[in-house]
């Protein structure tokens, strides 16, 4: 779905309602893959409400850094679980069926996960850059790589032309609207992301 789709929204904020509410305004952008990450204000009911909207959406959930995050985010209703980095998370997460975006930054942490069949979630994306993306590609050109942290407009069409699989997108795509903010807001800038990640990837 990652490839197929290109586009994995990170939504975490202050205000539970305006995080179903924004995620609304992602779907109806085209945005399907979300991660709601765990910090958020009442993220397991967030996730458990927008499981049960019939919204077009493949759920996630991020921030899963123990075993308990695993099982209880698979029981809200995602379907796939996100870490900043490998903990305990990971291996509950796994050991339910989940698919795991597993937080990486050095080659070893990358061969780590890629053998484990998790995602490489490339993070903080910010700190290295596209350039290393293409670096770390060259010997693991088949290992799927997700860009998070910092991947604003620019810089997703940058790490897709890269070899990414898919990026991932938080503040610079939801901005204020998971805080109660500007859903038109949120909503055009859903469109342009949706718009230029399927270009990125044509081209």
């Amino acid at each position: 779905m990652l490839r197929q789709d290109g586009l994995l929204a990170i939504v975490r904020g202050a205000d539970p309602d305006a995080c179903v509410a924004s995620v609304r305004v992602l779907a109806e952008a085209g945005v399907h893959l979300v991660e709601v990450s765990l910090t958020s204000t009442g993220a397991l009911d967030v996730i458990s409400r927008l499981a049960r909207s019939g919204l077009p959406l493949t759920l996630g959930a991020g921030t899963v850094l123990t075993e308990q995050d695993a099982r209880d985010a698979r029981d809200a209703g995602a379907v796939f679980a996100v870490t900043p980095g490998y903990g305990a998370g990971v291996d509950e997460a796994a050991r339910l069926g989940m698919p795991v975006l597993a937080g990486c930054l050095t080659p070893t942490d990358v061969i780590a996960a890629d053998q484990a069949g998790h995602i490489v979630k490339l993070f903080p994306a910010s700190a290295v850059g596209p350039a290393y993306l293409r670096a770390l590609r060259d010997p693991l050109p088949h290992t799927d790589v997700v860009p998070v942290g910092g991947v604003d407009l620019d810089a997703a069409r940058e790490y897709l032309a890269s070899g990414a699989a898919a990026v991932g997108v938080g503040s610079p795509l939801l901005g204020d609207a998971p805080h109660g903010g500007d859903l038109a807001a949120l909503a055009d800038r859903a469109v342009r992301f949706r718009a230029a990640v399927d270009e990125a990837r044509r081209s």
